[in-house]
């Protein structure tokens, strides 16, 4: 079961790929009832990655995790009735169209208050529902590109192509931080009963973790530089260090306490007073990075596990699914069988519980689903 706290709310999800689907299993996770339309024979997602033998890929079963999935043809005159029949019972609806699509599909705005005007409306739209970019194209790397994300990350040769999509997943999440604020406004202590329209953009969804960035641009001599600042590879002591078996290790020791730490396990104490010089830190790096390639990554681990500097190995995939802590968590849920799955949970616990195993995607009918939603009070 998912947690309680959305229970009752009914969600329309028309979103596909990542962003839009990520923020209503977020929604589905907390407890709305969530149910996603698609185009006849599902959206592209559904054969993407490793397509299990009902012919459903199992990323698209993990991003659409505790929701019923409809398919609806909006263009014909059923689909829209059924549709409709949807909308006039829905709390909030997600989706993820370029701007004028749902117009031409007989659904503006004036439309959806016709039907619904307490009905939360959420578009996830690529580049907002303004501006030049509005009708333009794009995937994460893209906006990724024009937001900043991408010209400070990296090594002072190249930028570094970000994984997971930083800015699918980001406006996903505000996306259903949205809809929880509008459900809260329109329901909650101080509600006024109303609906609302929510333009939220994918592109500027990593635009306000911009900030120090920006602030830094207009400051002189603070502009950041691709490998040459605190926090992007110009700090020895918070880097990057290949080992000597090609395994990598992070060091993330900001404070001087631990920068100290770091520097007393591995007898180097001449390096404390060093964090203050300045960025980029090239000739201390150098120097730590030389120390780290002269041992294997087994041989750190032993040495800095249990010294507290904010040291960590970097882990490979599967490491990561078997670590102690990981599993400690119970975040991780592996579907076992022929056609293994791993998903994972809502990242919360709760009163010292940790949170439900999600549960699965479910293919229903449009009037399966208006049953179940007839049952829940108004």
């Amino acid at each position: 079961m998912p947690q309680p706290f959305l229970a009752g709310y009914r969600v329309i999800d028309l979103s596909q790929y990542a962003p839009g689907p990520y923020g209503g299993q977020i929604l589905a996770d907390l407890g709305a009832h969530v149910v996603k339309v698609e185009p006849p024979g599902g959206e592209p997602m559904r054969t993407m990655g490793p397509v299990d033998s009902d012919g459903v890929s199992a990323w698209y079963k993990g991003m659409n995790r505790g929701k019923s999935v409809v398919e609806l043809n909006l263009k014909s005159d059923d689909g829209k009735r059924a549709f409709e029949a949807l909308l006039a019972r829905a709390d909030a609806m997600l989706e993820s169209y370029r701007p004028g699509v749902l117009d031409r599909l007989g659904f503006s705005r004036a439309r959806l208050d016709e039907l619904n005007p307490r009905l939360i409306h959420c578009s996830l739209s690529g580049w907002g529902q303004t501006g030049p970019y509005r009708l333009k194209g794009g995937h994460d790397t893209n906006y990724m590109s024009l937001m900043g994300g991408l010209a400070i990350s990296g090594d002072g040769s190249a930028p570094a192509m970000a994984h997971p999509p930083t800015a699918d997943y980001a406006s996903g999440m505000h996306a259903a931080l949205s809809i929880n604020a509008a459900l809260l406004g329109r329901d909650g202590p101080r509600g006024d009963g109303r609906g609302r329209f929510l333009d939220v953009s994918i592109a500027e969804a990593v635009l306000p973790w911009q900030m120090l960035a920006f602030t830094s641009e207009r400051r002189e001599g603070f502009a950041m530089e691709r490998g040459a600042a605190l926090l992007n590879g110009g700090s020895a002591f918070y880097h990057l260090y290949e080992t000597s078996d090609g395994r990598f290790v992070s060091l993330g020791a900001i404070e001087l306490k631990f920068w100290a730490n770091f520097c007393t396990a591995v007898d180097k104490p001449d390096w404390i007073a060093r964090q203050a010089e300045p960025l980029p830190q090239s000739k201390l790096t150098a120097e730590v990075a030389a120390l780290f390639s002269a041992r294997s990554l087994a041989d750190w681990v032993g040495i800095l596990e249990t010294v507290d500097c904010c040291f960590e190995a970097i882990h490979e995939i599967v490491d990561t699914l078997d670590h102690p802590h990981i599993k400690a968590r119970g975040m991780v849920h592996e579907v076992g069988g022929s056609e293994p799955r791993v998903e994972v949970s809502y990242p919360a616990w709760v009163d010292g519980a940790p949170p439900p195993a999600p549960e699965p995607v479910r293919f229903a009918s449009v009037d399966e689903v208006l049953e179940e939603w007839r049952q829940i009070k108004d």
